[in-house]
């Protein structure tokens, strides 16, 4: 597939699974966000995480805050994007342990971000990343919502670090077209399951 059409396709995705996901309601993504933070939490890949890059969840998005926080608390460090408009990408900036989310302030695009005193965590020290999207497929193939930024951060990852994407079941799809730039996940979680990538 040459990439005008790739870019079309994942276009048509995305509009699609937008569609899908518009469908729900407040209350049942909060229930559908608990249900996949109770799976998380089952999982040794995220007990044994130290360094976890986590994301402040869109209105559209599964909400992991509350299981961010119960880290934080707990010793793990924990790190949230920061956007760095000078060089127009993300770093991880480090949620300080004693003010932790009271810290945060809004970013560049209007996403609650570590204030700019947060310290920067080198991304190859990450064990774990939580990785919202668009739509996924089961082998592990992500659609952003199209600037790329995940994928920039991702790329400087190292080989050991869970890329672990995160999803409603209406974000899932047969097929998500793929490009050079795009980093796979290790796994997907959404509200009823642990999809392991092939």
């Amino acid at each position: 597939m040459n990439t005008p059409a790739i870019h079309d396709a994942k276009r048509e995705i995305r509009r699609e699974t937008r569609e899908r996901v518009r469908s729900i309601s407040e209350d049942l993504l909060g229930q559908r966000s608990n249900a996949a933070t109770r799976l998380l939490l089952e999982r040794r890949e995220w007990t044994d995480a130290h360094c976890i890059l986590g994301y402040l969840a869109l209105n559209d998005e599964l909400n992991f805050s509350t299981v961010l926080k119960a880290a934080l608390t707990s010793g793990k460090t924990i790190a949230l994007p920061r956007f760095i408009p000078e060089r127009g990408c993300y770093e991880a900036a480090v949620l300080p342990e004693k003010e932790g989310f009271a810290s945060l302030s809004f970013g560049r695009f209007g996403v609650l971000e570590p204030s700019p005193q947060s310290k920067a965590l080198p991304l190859n020290q990450l064990d774990f990343v939580l990785v919202p999207g668009v739509a996924f497929d089961s082998s592990g193939r992500r659609l952003g919502r199209g600037k790329g930024f995940y994928d920039r951060l991702l790329a400087e990852t190292n080989k050991a670090c869970i890329r672990c994407g995160v999803a409603l079941e209406e974000q899932l799809v047969a097929a998500v077209p793929a490009e050079a730039h795009d980093i796979p996940m290790n796994f997907i979680l959404t509200p009823s399951r642990w999809i392991v990538c092939s």
